[in-house]
């Protein structure tokens, strides 16, 4: 409805008014446009396309109230607030503004806008002078990249920064991101973590950490501080865990651990590097190997680790160096350095390694072990071969030779053949507890089998050449081969590999944000939203509706802001 003439005149005078004391004072209102105008002195109401400024703010809306001696004004439907400097924009169904403080409070379908950026909420403060927005009762924010929403946020627009808290989600194509703290830079699309943080990827691949993370969501790379990545195939863990999505690459720091799933390894270190489509890894600082088996656990501890194992690679191997330790149930050793093939299951091992089991000691200046069912079945020792074994009266059989041949079963050495340059020292007993004398012989082969760890038979080559010394006339010369060190003392054993690198297991039934059920949406009870109705002066009684009826039938302008 066109406005008269005399009204006309006097809502410019008015308006007129406004703006000159609006220019004495520039955190005075100033109303620029409106259709009609109803009330005076120190409350105004404006209806109709209702235009207002305020520095550099403009403000449309469909009414307004206007408190003068507050400067103060509540707007009405279709509320739009456009900074004219910045490029934002924020609309709503009600808002209230003070120009005092350049505080505004918006409410309803809150939609504010930053070029890219766009957050939606039904609570909002948007603080114009600090240029600071903050939501509460749920929000979500939306960009070219990612969506987060949670219960509560801060959006610093001049930094260009969302501080997210409580239940935040982040969602993009390829991950899902659940952490209850979260820093979002919108430039370079960064979120930063705090606390306990869990990620899921569109392949099902899960990327935890108990101390928060940093995701750069554009460049696929994330920072995890006591973190866990797990694959189909792979399982990565460290204190600090560097991992780049686009490169599948792992970098780790402090009590860093892989495990091959599929190979039933896992390393364990101080630092290390892991290439996921390269099946490559290295690991540095007290490096440890486990290789579970089906009945028994081989433990492997070593300065530093190189495992290479991808099916395209004909060389699939992993490789120790410096201070070798080796432990498993049966079996002991030592070495400068050790090369585990995938393909054949061997363990070779080199410079100076010595090997125990059960009863038996041998040593060369290498060695070749071969696993086969998940079992050690034989050993191939080259020069200076030299096995030791002691009998029940603790007494030390030997033999040595230019190659020596180890045969296993159930873990026990069952046969020892000697190939070139053989030489063989062994006590007779009698009855097992009678010392009868030493049989000592020279022969180019040698075979002895066992039984229990016992000597069994003894089988020469042609022409061996031997004697028998008399218990007698034993002694320290006579009873040794040249060569001979017992180095029982060199021996690792459990305590050795757990004060090398204790191994604290992972629990996987660590908290996840992902196994806690989607939280529930209480509805207000009646007596919660008529003493709500009370305190804005509405009733519920005259309607003859029920409080939570009344409240769904009232305008925008009039809908309590929380319960």
């Amino acid at each position: 409805m066109k406005l008269s003439y005399p009204f006309s005149i006097l809502l410019f005078f008015w308006l007129a008014s406004v703006e000159i004391v609006n220019a004495q004072d520039q955190k005075i209102l100033n109303f620029n446009q409106a259709d009609s105008l109803v009330g005076q002195n120190d409350f105004t109401r404006f209806l109709g396309n209702v235009v207002m400024t305020h520095q550099n703010t403009l403000i449309h809306c469909d009414s307004a109230h206007f408190f003068k001696s507050q400067n103060m004004a509540k707007f009405y439907g279709r509320v739009k607030i456009e900074d004219l400097e910045d490029p934002v924009t924020t609309t709503s169904a009600y808002a209230e503004y003070d120009g005092a403080t350049k505080l505004a409070k918006l409410r309803n379908n809150v939609v504010f806008k930053n070029e890219e950026t766009t957050l939606y909420t039904d609570f909002l403060n948007y603080d114009r002078a600090a240029n600071v927005a903050t939501y509460f009762n749920d929000g979500k924010v939306v960009d070219s990249t990612n969506v987060l929403t949670s219960e509560r946020g801060r959006y610093d627009v001049n930094l260009e920064k969302i501080t997210f808290q409580e239940d935040v989600v982040l969602v993009n194509p390829d991950y899902t991101l659940k952490t209850g703290h979260l820093i979002y830079l919108t430039i370079p699309k960064t979120a930063e973590t705090i606390g306990l943080t869990n990620l899921v990827s569109k392949d099902g691949n899960t990327l935890d950490a108990q101390k928060g993370s940093f995701y750069d969501t554009q460049n696929k790379k994330f920072r995890f501080y006591d973190g866990v990545v797990e694959t189909e195939t792979s399982r990565v863990k460290a204190e600090e865990l560097l991992y780049d999505e686009l490169e599948a690459y792992y970098e780790g720091n402090e009590n860093v651990r892989v495990f091959n799933k599929e190979r039933e390894v896992e390393i364990f270190g101080d630092s290390g590097e892991f290439w996921e489509n390269r099946g490559y890894s290295r690991v540095h600082g007290n490096a440890l190997v486990r290789r579970y088996f089906e009945q028994d656990t081989l433990y492997l501890a070593a300065d530093t680790l190189i495992s290479q194992d991808h099916e395209s690679d004909t060389a699939r191997y992993l490789t120790a160096f410096r201070s070798i330790q080796l432990v498993k149930t049966s079996l002991s050793g030592i070495a400068d350095s050790l090369v585990y093939n995938y393909n054949d299951s061997t363990i070779e091992l080199f410079q100076d390694p010595v090997i125990w089991n059960e009863k038996s000691q041998i040593s060369a200046d290498s060695m070749v072990f071969f696993i086969e069912n998940e079992e050690l079945r034989r050993a191939t020792m080259t020069k200076n071969a030299f096995a030791v074994m002691t009998d029940t009266l603790f007494n030390y059989n030997q033999m040595k030779g230019r190659r020596l041949m180890a045969f296993f079963d159930a873990g026990q050495i069952s046969r020892l053949d000697i190939d070139g340059n053989g030489e063989s020292l062994y006590y007779a007993l009698e009855g097992d507890s009678l010392n009868q004398g030493i049989n000592r012989t020279l022969s180019a082969t040698i075979s002895m089998r066992f039984k229990e760890g016992a000597i069994q038979r003894v089988n020469y080559g042609v022409k061996p050449d031997g004697k028998f010394i008399p218990v007698q006339l034993v002694n320290d010369e006579t009873s040794k081969l040249e060569g001979f060190q017992w180095r029982l003392e060199e021996k690792p054993d459990m305590e050795d590999i757990d004060a090398w690198r204790k191994v604290v297991e992972i629990d996987l039934n660590e908290k996840n944000l992902f196994n806690e059920p989607d939280a529930e949406i209480r509805m207000p009870t009646d007596e919660e939203i008529r003493k709500s109705l009370e305190k804005k002066g509405l009733s519920t009684e005259k309607s003859g509706l029920s409080p939570l009826k009344r409240i769904n039938n009232l305008p925008n302008d009039q809908m309590p802001e929380k319960f």
